[in-house]
């Protein structure tokens, strides 16, 4: 059996996040609540979302800036302090 070692990893992991909102939109769009009858049912319905989203898809607009997360940490931070205090 081959062994596998992982190479070079990203330093972030922004590539992730976006597969991980992929599979959540398939999850709340195509499987929940779902009852599929049999496995060419179900691969059928995925194959029609992807056709669909490719066609209508767009780049995800982020909103959430260094300075928002900077305020968040600092507010965080402080509610910490009080409640060690």
């Amino acid at each position: 059996m081959a062994q596998c070692h992982p190479g070079a990893q990203p330093i972030h992991a922004s590539w992730l996040n976006q597969i991980e909102i992929y599979f959540s939109i398939v999850q709340r769009k195509v499987l929940t609540p779902n009852d599929f009858l049999s496995l060419a049912q179900l691969e059928q319905r995925l194959l029609n979302f992807q056709k669909h989203y490719q066609q209508t898809a767009s780049p995800f607009q982020w909103t959430f800036t260094r300075k928002d997360l900077n305020a968040l940490l600092t507010k965080l931070s402080a509610k910490a302090l009080a409640a060690a205090a």
